[in-house]
């Protein structure tokens, strides 16, 4: 008789549990995931996927005003957001199977409710039932933070509601300043809305380069988005359906919505992890892992946005297969938490991997800046006013490519394949001796010859 029901219990039907389940499963473990809302997680219900499906549909409008520089007479048109917001709820549906299904076809076993620790080893469903497993792997993900509590904090949306609204704001007001409030800044002015972004920072986009986030902000002001930094939120009043938002500047703003998207926590409240004698590191309020993913208690795992140590969706995957990996599979894999490639689904795009110029700058003592912005060349036919921006951070001592940051059309396209040359130490001279495709935005990677910039740290006396 089994000493435990299971091999392995995973708390969280999202990407990095998921994955987990279905690599440990083909090693042959007996694997139960416990998920209490809907399989898929964050990034596919509520995230990434339902968010970049917004985005493009908002890019119809910039298409549509193009078009006339093309020749293109277009009619009287318009746009429905209850149709948008039913059709994207369909794909979520069908991605929501296909994330169920894949898991049974692997063959673990999923249960729709809440499991809580009891100890190491016991997990107890919400059910009632009792469950021991050899080994546990917690992926709760994250969820919104609406930070300090204010007064009329009731009447403030996250992401989450973002997605569900019954009909489209024509004013909205957002607070934050990263990419979550600057990707749905895009999305609703896409739409039609009249978008105000408040941040507290001196600017938005805090830890990316700071020309990309000097050219992003530029480009989304153009796009006649309010940008203000350097205040917040200091209270909400509702009148009816109208909502008057109160800036600590003492200035006010009336909408129809107020969205707060300043950051998020990792879900690990009632999960029993005090129970089970499982650390949070008290710098970021996650679990504490070790770089095995592996938690104060040698048995119980985690992955994701839970250990708030990188919230990318491909990061929690990536973890999750390796820990299956060292685990079930007995071929240790370690992930490698360096070089990730990041894409801000703004508008303009961002796409960026590696180092920023002021990280660099602070770890190597001779840096080289290639840094072009210009008129793309569909812009010269439209008349739209916007510029790509594309640096190349560079190690001035061995010529290594040390980061990459592009603002424009298809940056987080153009930025996974640069990714590939950053992780495989490309130089320079690797970048320059690699022939242009003409015409491209993207070309200008290789084509950059003169620095623009040389920075040399003078040695401590």
């Amino acid at each position: 008789m089994a000493q435990y029901d299971v091999d392995l219990f995973v708390i969280g039907g999202g990407s990095g549990g998921v994955r987990a389940a279905r690599i440990a499963a083909g090693y042959g473990a007996r694997v139960m995931v416990a998920e209490e809302y809907r399989m898929g997680g964050t990034c596919v219900i509520r995230g990434c996927v339902p968010k970049k499906l917004f985005v493009i549909g908002s890019h119809v409008h910039d298409e549509i005003a193009d078009a006339a520089g093309f020749g293109w007479s277009i009619g009287q048109v318009s746009f429905d957001w209850a149709t948008l917001v039913a059709n994207k709820d369909k794909e979520i549906a069908r991605l929501e199977r296909a994330y169920t299904t894949n898991v049974e076809k692997s063959g673990a076993t999923v249960v729709k409710t809440r499991a809580v620790l009891e100890d190491a080893h016991t997990l107890r469903l919400a059910t009632g039932e009792k469950v021991t497993a050899k080994y546990i792997l917690i992926a709760t993900g994250g969820a919104p933070n609406h930070g300090p509590i204010v007064p009329g904090i009731e009447h403030v949306i996250s992401s989450n509601e973002a997605f569900h609204l019954k009909e489209l704001p024509k004013r909205i007001v957002i607070q934050g300043g990263g990419y979550i409030a600057l990707e749905f800044a895009g999305i609703f002015a896409g739409y039609g809305s009249d978008v105000t972004v408040i941040y507290r920072g001196d600017n938005i986009l805090r830890g990316f380069d700071d020309d990309v986030r000097k050219h992003v902000r530029a480009e989304m002001e153009k796009r006649g988005i309010t940008i203000i930094t350097g205040c917040t939120v200091a209270k909400i009043d509702k009148h009816g359906r109208d909502f008057t938002t109160h800036l600590s500047s003492g200035s006010s703003i009336a909408s129809d919505q107020v969205m707060f998207a300043i950051g998020r926590h990792p879900n690990v409240a009632n999960l029993g992890l005090e129970t089970a004698g499982v650390a949070i590191n008290p710098a970021n309020g996650g679990v504490q892992v070790d770089g095995w993913s592996k938690t104060s208690v040698d048995n119980i795992y985690a992955v994701g946005d839970v250990t708030h140590r990188t919230n990318l969706t491909p990061v929690a995957i990536r973890e999750g297969h390796a820990f299956a990996d060292t685990v079930f599979g007995k071929r240790p894999v370690e992930v490698d938490h360096a070089t990730i490639p990041t894409a801000v689904f703004s508008q303009p795009e961002v796409g960026t991997v590696g180092l920023t110029e002021e990280e660099a700058r602070a770890q190597f003592s001779h840096v080289d800046i290639y840094k072009t912005d210009f008129r793309p060349i569909k812009a010269t036919m439209s008349g739209r006013d916007t510029r790509v921006l594309m640096k190349l951070v560079v190690d001035g001592t061995s010529d290594r490519v040390l980061g990459c940051h592009i603002v424009g059309d298809s940056a987080a396209e153009t930025i996974q394949a640069v990714a590939i040359a950053v992780k495989m130490k490309a130089t320079k001279a690797d970048f320059d001796a690699t022939i242009a495709l003409h015409p491209t935005a993207a070309e200008e990677l290789v084509t950059m010859r003169t620095p623009t910039a040389r920075h040399v740290r003078q040695a401590a006396e």
